[in-house]
């Protein structure tokens, strides 16, 4: 009776509250979203900010007639969706309160919490969840309550997530076209090329019967220059799978080779000799082309590749690089389809115009500026293909502070040589700066700036995937607060679960992670720590030589809201797929194709193919404790912040579900 009569005057104290409690005071403020978790399940999340000194009761009750609680209310078109079973979860501190009177306890929040309800909607013509949320809180001796209404949209299903995956791919492939279109156009002001454009146009027209013979001739003369680009690498792809150019991109071997060969270009940029392709070769082309025809314009066409080669060949082999590592099978096509129209583009638009050939700059001793230029660049670019070789053999010569160095001493030097304080024994005499190259200095000069806060740990987050990563510098400021957070709060440990997880051991003495987050390197021993920690696990398919993965690491994963999900609610699995350190003989196997998975990453990037039919980096997937997939979304490279937010929820949520 006693408790009875309490209640009685703990609600009386909460009307009274309520009649003179001004309209606009809200000690609580809710936000509602929803999450897709998968076809037919969504999440709805009622986060709730409560105010300084005020605590929100919870949603769960001690008992059928507990009058003190908060509570949500669904409309009904959408209450037949809500699961038989207990969804709630609440996500806060919660405070146990004990009632003075009696011996009940309330559960009560402070600061922030989430309440988050399920909900099996597979109606497709469902497009909002609507409700109220009764609230009610305690400040003292007072109890404010209210209502929210709210009304917010089913986000679309897997299905569509699906599709949005492949507009994704779809606007990366068209990046890439743009990426490689302009650096065909790059290419035209090299001393191989620019000069052959009046020469070149100017035949077409003269000898053509007729102005728009002349333009036939030079827009297939443009086309089979793309042609030229493009088919090598239609058929090496049609030839030898998917991977080849992948293979060839991302093997250390071949990044030594690519090195050596963008060393030998630079040193030939620089004027120690000109290199150039076998001339019987542009001869055998040049007697073909004399033929006339179309296939002699084709001919004409491969002249001007193989003559140019020594400008174009270090962008070409840059560009199948880069694109090839996208791990989709078309982008290095696409690739060389864009190069190859940047640099066939003036041909036929001089055709068009003729007229505009006269607003050309003449050739001269800028051209052997941009050439020299070039060389830094180049110079630079073999940098990077040797990082990549030293990454995968742990050979700790070209550590990230050693790589900044030489880029900062090399963008110097181009800097310098920019302003004509630095000049080559082929270089013509410069007898002022012009307006164009005082930019360009300024900009060499600027950029060497940047980069020297990075001797220190500086992220320079926009060079993320050109440099080595910072966890090869040995001295950084940056990592130091990572390294502190880490002494104060264990990663492996599951507090509320009582349970600890045994830390990483293989291959944790040459791989690893950045932001001070745990990571395992083995797919077994990752699936073991999440079993006894009872969380998801985080598959990161990545590799050394991915440029991507940096850009990920330092523009989404060290944003504050998504390092707190990736250290508490994820168990890490990093699995590098140019990784070199050899296998065990018996954990070596032989694939479907007869191949023998001899490295570490041979296996990883087998199962990464096998499993999701995918070979490409970053890709996230995530995993239940079976090591069973919680989505069939391949989660990529994309700098989407929030959207990758909300993916790490869902598939928390998703984890949720199925535990």
């Amino acid at each position: 009776m006693r408790k009875i009569n309490h209640s009685l005057l703990l609600l009386l104290g909460i009307i009274l509250f309520n009649n003179v409690i001004a309209q606009d005071t809200k000690p609580v403020q809710f936000v509602f979203s929803t999450i897709r978790v998968n076809d037919s399940l969504i999440k709805l999340n009622v986060h709730a900010s409560i105010a300084k000194g005020v605590q929100l009761f919870s949603v769960k009750k001690r008992g059928s007639d507990d009058p003190f609680v908060s509570g949500l209310q669904f409309d009904s078109s959408v209450e037949k969706f809500q699961n038989a079973t207990d969804t709630l979860t609440e996500i806060g501190t919660v405070q146990l309160v004990k009632e003075a009177s009696s011996d009940s306890k309330y559960r009560l929040f402070s600061d922030s919490v989430d309440f988050q309800y399920l909900l099996h909607i597979q109606d497709s013509s469902v497009k909002k969840v609507k409700g109220s949320f009764s609230w009610l809180a305690k400040t003292g001796d007072e109890f404010p309550s209210g209502q929210e209404n709210f009304s917010v949209k089913v986000p679309a299903s897997n299905a569509l997530a699906s599709s949005a995956e492949t507009a994704t791919t779809n606007k990366s492939l068209w990046s890439i076209f743009l990426i490689c279109f302009g650096t065909g156009l790059l290419a035209i002001i090299t001393p191989c090329v620019f000069p052959l454009i009046p020469v070149t146009v100017s035949f077409f027209l003269k000898r053509s019967k007729s102005r728009v013979e002349g333009i036939r001739n030079a827009v297939w003369y443009s086309i089979s220059i793309i042609s030229i680009y493009t088919i090598p690498t239609l058929l090496l792809t049609i030839i030898f799978g998917d991977k080849v150019l992948y293979t060839i991109s991302t093997h250390p071997v071949s990044n030594i080779l690519f090195f050596l060969i963008f060393i030998v270009f630079a040193i030939s940029f620089f004027g120690a000799f000109e290199l150039t392709l076998p001339n019987s070769w542009a001869n055998k082309a040049d007697q073909k082309a004399g033929k006339g025809g179309l296939m002699g314009i084709f001919f004409m066409a491969m002249t001007l590749v193989i003559v140019s080669f020594s400008c174009t060949g270090p962008l070409v082999g840059t560009l199948l690089g880069q694109t090839s590592t996208n791990g989709v099978s078309s982008a290095p096509i696409i690739g060389m389809l864009g190069f190859g129209a940047g640099l066939a583009l003036p041909f036929s638009l001089f055709a068009f115009f003729p007229s505009m050939m006269h607003s050309l700059p003449k050739s001269g001793g800028w051209l052997n500026s941009v050439k020299v230029t070039f060389g830094f660049i180049e110079l630079a670019l073999a940098m990077k293909f040797l990082s990549n070789v030293d990454l995968a053999y742990h050979w700790h010569l070209l550590d990230r502070d050693v790589f900044l160095v030489f880029w900062i001493v090399i963008f110097t030097l181009m800097g310098v040589y920019l302003l004509g304080k630095l000049k080559f024994s082929h270089d013509s005499d410069l007898p002022y700066l012009s307006v164009p190259r005082l930019f360009f200095a300024i900009i060499a000069f600027c950029f060497s700036l940047y980069i020297v806060p990075g001797l220190w740990g500086a992220p320079l987050k926009y060079l993320s995937g050109f440099i080595p990563p910072a966890t090869t510098q040995e001295f950084n400021l940056e990592n130091i607060q990572y390294k502190i957070d880490n002494l104060h709060t264990g990663n492996l440990e599951n507090k509320s679960a009582g349970s600890v997880a045994l830390p990483p051991q293989k291959y944790t003495d040459r791989l690893h992670v950045p932001f001070g987050l745990v990571a395992y390197f083995d797919l077994k021993e990752g699936l073991a720590a999440a079993k006894a920690l009872n969380k998801p696990v985080m598959l990161d398919f990545t590799g050394h030589s991915c440029a991507n993965c940096r850009k990920m690491e330092e523009q989404v994963w060290k944003n504050p809201a998504v390092l707190k999900r990736l250290k508490e609610n994820f168990v890490l699995i990093s699995l590098y797929v140019d990784e070199s350190t050899e296998l065990p003989d018996e954990e070596q196997i032989t694939n479907s194709k007869g191949e023998k998975t001899i490295t570490v990453g041979d296996r990883n990037l087998e199962y990464e193919v096998k499993t999701f039919g995918f070979n490409a980096q970053p890709l996230y997937k995530f995993l239940d404790l079976n090591g069973k997939p919680l989505s069939e979304i391949n989660y990529g490279y994309d700098q989407d912040i929030d959207k990758f937010i909300k993916h790490l929820d869902a598939m928390k949520a998703a984890f949720e579900v199925k535990r």
